[in-house]
């Protein structure tokens, strides 16, 4: 399943930052943060729970850039 997240980031490299944190969240299949476009694409493991998982994107966002924001 493939979802798509508006999002609040100030600069591109918060954006790559944001984008590897994501890629390493358990449940994640593959993420990719397009700063111009304020968005993140996230394919979700199979049988996984999207909104638990985007729960734990978002805290390990916050880890490596606290000032961004990922809309639920």
């Amino acid at each position: 399943m493939k979802k798509t997240y508006k999002i609040d980031v100030d600069c591109a490299n918060c954006a790559n930052k944001m984008e590897a944190a994501a890629q390493k969240t358990p449940g994640v299949k593959n993420a990719t943060v397009n700063f111009m476009m304020l968005k993140m694409n996230v394919e979700f493991e199979e049988g996984q729970d999207p909104k638990t998982v985007m729960q734990a994107v978002r805290q390990n966002c916050k880890k490596v850039e606290d000032d961004c924001e990922i809309f639920l």
